[in-house]
């Protein structure tokens, strides 16, 4: 079972930029779609979608700070085939817009006190959960990558 956990996770990091169904989880380990999902719930205490979805949002964060590229943009960049379904689980998981999370991130101007807190105690909890499953990677010299080895 930790090995099905293991090869969906590795997959999902290496294909984050890409659209990943359960399906295509479900062929690459040769179980159906209602075993992975109940397992990987009960091992990862979140569902594949929102894994994948916090791991997006996390990896996007980045983006919103460090350049001037369009939420649009970001949100294809990211495996999103619309900038307002970005948008709605971006602010599902870290409580406000992109484009407040960017104001946040450049300088705090023009967004409200109530806003920072909801940003810092989100990103705090999002961070925690993608820690708590990243401290099982090892690097992988051969490809230079991050793998996760144990569960």
């Amino acid at each position: 079972m930790k090995n099905i956990i293991i090869t969906i996770l590795n997959y999902i990091d290496r294909n984050l930029y890409k659209k990943i169904t359960i399906e295509e989880l479900s062929q690459l380990v040769y179980f159906n779609k209602d075993y992975i999902m109940r397992i990987f719930k009960k091992e990862i205490k979140m569902t594949i979608v929102e894994y994948i979805n916090k791991r997006k949002v996390f990896n996007s964060l980045h983006y919103l700070r460090t350049t001037n590229d369009s939420i649009l943009k970001i949100s294809l960049i990211h495996g999103y085939s619309s900038q307002e379904y970005y948008s709605e689980i971006f602010s599902k998981y870290i409580g406000v817009s992109p484009l407040v999370y960017r104001k946040f991130s450049k300088s705090n101007i023009d967004v409200k006190y109530s806003d920072i807190v909801i940003i810092r105690k989100n990103l705090t909890k999002i961070k925690y959960e993608l820690d708590s499953i990243d401290k099982y990677k090892v690097k992988d010299s051969k490809n230079n990558r991050m793998i996760l080895t144990k569960f």
